[in-house]
């Protein structure tokens, strides 16, 4: 219960801190991936978008550089709404990684329906779907690699498959699943020490 009641007094400072450096990490691991796939005008424009984050991201530049990046990725004419393959992939493997937010969150013994942005009354995951934003861009870089002719059990299973990738964190070579407990904790932390400097980003093995 107590920490429930330390989740319910962050201070919206911290939590607009806390949420600014989420943002920040994301945007960057998209301008990486985009790094590597040698779209640099992109990438370019997405570091400029990172250096310009406001607290709580109050100019929406996550907004501004997921349609830059989506439209790189997979073309002038795509978007997140449209009824197609790669969707239903992105949405997929997302549901994946959120899941694993979400039990990490819980078994730390917090409520994943209070966010630190997400502030959807519906969503019972506002917490797990701030806290995975950095790391959408797995899925992203392994719906980008499989060539999505069509969406079945076999491109399921590669998504699940994520969770077992290896990435670097604290130092250390670590699988998805062991790097979202690491970084779910840390992010925790920061809220709970006041310090946004307390979170352990991944890096990417690319």
């Amino acid at each position: 219960v107590h920490k429930v009641k330390a989740q319910i007094r962050w201070s919206e400072e911290t939590k607009d801190l806390v949420w600014a450096e989420i943002i920040r990490d994301k945007i960057s691991k998209q301008a990486e991936f985009l790094d590597e796939l040698n779209l640099s005008r992109e990438s370019r424009l997405l570091r400029n978008y990172s250096e310009d984050i406001a607290e709580g991201d109050i100019t929406n530049r996550e907004g501004h550089a997921a349609k830059v990046y989506f439209n790189a990725l997979f073309g002038m004419n795509f978007t997140r709404t449209a009824d197609c393959n790669i969707n239903a992939a992105l949405n997929y493997g997302y549901s994946i990684i959120l899941s694993a937010f979400t039990r990490e969150i819980t078994a730390n013994g917090y409520l994943t329906q209070l966010g630190i942005f997400h502030d959807n009354m519906f969503n019972q995951f506002n917490l797990a779907s701030d806290f995975m934003e950095p790391f959408r861009v797995l899925i992203d870089w392994k719906v980008k690699q499989m060539n999505l002719e069509e969406f079945d059990h076999d491109e399921k299973l590669q998504l699940v498959d994520v969770l077992n990738q290896e990435v670097q964190i604290d130092g250390r070579k670590q699988y998805v699943n062991n790097a979202i407990k690491i970084y779910c904790r840390s992010v925790l932390d920061a809220l709970n020490e006041d310090d946004s400097s307390l979170i352990q980003v991944y890096e990417i093995e690319l």
